[in-house]
């Protein structure tokens, strides 16, 4: 017995079949080489888009976990450079009603109104809101008073 008759084959007979063995057969019915060049070369038509697709997504990815370490570092930067400030003022504020109990003609009554003004404007500053508007005039107003 040949290989072509082979009772393994199960009632197939000759040496091949093409409407069974096509892999780029659409359907039973459709056999134009028309449509048979369409479906091998459809994957190809979409790998321009495809890949465009995927590059879109790779890089939205990779800038949005960029975007949130390089925001995490600026806002420490600047939250640390706030924090040093307003420390300042505050040390300044602790320290001048310490002197005046020393030495209560220490400073003058301007330079106290101005200590007073300073106190008002630290305890006003919204630590715990750092979005609000009113930051800006805060810190405004204490430059001021201390460049006075």
């Amino acid at each position: 017995m040949d290989l072509f008759h082979s009772p393994h084959r199960r009632g197939r007979v000759g040496p091949h079949r093409h409407h069974e063995s096509n892999p780029f057969r659409t359907s039973n019915t459709d056999s134009s080489p028309i449509n048979e060049t369409a479906d091998i070369f459809a994957p190809t038509l979409t790998l321009e888009e495809t890949n465009t697709q995927k590059g879109y997504e790779d890089g939205f990815n990779a800038g949005f976990s960029l975007g949130i370490q390089e925001g995490y570092q600026v806002g420490l930067k600047h939250g640390f450079q706030v924090g040093e400030e307003l420390g300042f003022y505050r040390g300044l504020v602790n320290v001048w009603p310490s002197a005046i109990r020393v030495d209560p003609d220490f400073l003058s009554v301007r330079i106290r109104r101005m200590v007073q003004r300073m106190l008002e404007l630290l305890d006003k500053y919204p630590m715990l809101d750092p979005g609000n508007e009113g930051v800006d005039e805060i810190k405004t107003g204490l430059r001021n008073l201390v460049s006075q």
